[in-house]
């Protein structure tokens, strides 16, 4: 199959719309299930670089969660914490432990749940029968990966009534190493961003500081793959093997350093206490304890605390999680990456990652105030790398 014809394009009106391989060549996919449409395959070619470049930079099964073409989240199989397995939804599922490709969706589903609500999956790895489990219960758009066990294969296939978009690449497939596309009936034409992220690209640290931990290397990866793939500009929050916080498509550097904290510190707040033990009424669907919880820790917590609706969400009205409170507990939280797809042009960023946790930083570095940037990370004993490298994506 050299083409796919689509319902449409971006919107209903954008007809006749499909994909194809130009020099008349197959396409390096196969569709198992579903009919997925133009921007479900904007987001699948993309999730899978992603999580085929972060398998390739750090040995361990990998996946993604994208929503309009940038990931919600992108992690690594790492084993997760029983406060962190509820704090996701998944406390409880057999199997869990032993599927480091379950724990990598685990992860990047549970970060910005919001966001992922409905999303595109990718995986760097054949779909296991755990890690279909997870998915079956999650709102989801479609899945791509290299392929799927039989069992893994007739679950997802009995999602959205038998529609769940399905898709299978060759892991193999090696693109033109030029790219093209059109705007506006003109042709642009580029070479495709093969720039290999991995540990080498950190070798540069400019602070007084200089120790790097294994863990941190492992993580400013994370971020700085999860950057190559998210619409600029663009800031990643990462730690423990995952990406925390995902600022996308900003036109201002430091918005992206805020929204990409305010994600990090709603991934933080999750798993305390207060949240784990909200009292649901068990009628009480996932996307709606992800819409409460939001609010609960957010400055509009009445809307669902208030004296006339608490009882629509709770067995009992909870304690409100005061700002008070949630302050003194992200203050605690250190030893977070930060990567960034551009060089940091103020200092600014990173006063506001430092309230986020962030004790790691990659970027391109080349700004004309590295100076004061750099002086900024030495105040509160920040390692700071400069890769050299920008990772605009467009």
């Amino acid at each position: 199959m050299n083409q796919f014809e689509l319902k449409y394009g971006c919107n209903p009106n954008q007809k006749p719309a499909r994909i194809l391989m130009a020099d008349g060549s197959d396409l390096p996919v196969e569709i198992c299930n579903g009919r997925p449409g133009y921007i479900n395959f904007l987001d699948a070619l993309n999730s899978w670089q992603l999580v085929k470049e972060l398998k390739e930079a750090t040995g361990m099964p990998s996946a993604t969660s994208f929503k309009h073409v940038s990931p919600t989240s992108a992690a690594v199989g790492l084993p997760l914490p029983e406060t962190l397995k509820k704090a996701c939804f998944v406390d409880g599922i057999e199997g869990l432990d032993d599927s480091p490709l379950a724990c990598a969706y685990a992860r990047a589903r549970g970060t910005d749940r919001q966001s992922s609500f409905g999303d595109w999956i990718a995986l760097s790895d054949v779909c296991d029968v755990t890690t279909a489990k997870l998915i079956q219960h999650e709102v989801s758009d479609g899945i791509i990966a290299p392929g799927y066990t039989d069992e893994a294969l007739e679950i997802l296939k009995s999602k959205r009534k038998g529609g769940y978009n399905i898709v299978k690449i060759d892991p193999d497939y090696v693109p033109d190493p030029v790219e093209r596309k059109q705007v506006y009936g003109v042709t642009f034409e580029q070479g495709r961003n093969n720039f290999k992220i991995d540990e080498a690209l950190l070798n540069n640290i400019v602070t007084k500081r200089k120790d790097l931990p294994e863990s941190a290397k492992r993580d400013l990866i994370v971020a700085l793959i999860t950057l190559k793939y998210t619409q600029s500009n663009s800031v990643c929050y990462a730690v423990d093997g995952q990406a925390i916080g995902v600022g996308a498509g900003q036109q201002s550097r430091i918005y992206c350093t805020r929204l990409a904290g305010s994600k990090a510190d709603i991934w933080h707040l999750r798993q305390h206490e207060k949240v784990l033990n909200l009292p649901f009424l068990p009628t009480l669907g996932r996307p709606d304890r992800d819409n409460v919880i939001d609010v609960y820790i957010s400055e509009d917590d009445e809307d669902v605390l208030g004296d006339d609706v608490w009882q629509k969400y709770f067995t009992r009205r909870p304690e409100p999680f005061t700002r008070e409170e949630q302050k003194a507990y992200l203050s605690k939280i250190t030893g977070v990456s930060v990567g960034s797809d551009a060089f940091f042009p103020f200092d600014d960023n990173i006063e506001r990652a430092r309230r986020s946790g962030a004790t790691y930083i990659a970027q391109p570095g080349g700004s004309i105030r590295d100076d004061l940037v750099i002086e900024c990370c030495d105040k509160y004993n920040m390692v700071m790398a400069f890769t050299g490298m920008r990772l605009f994506h467009h």
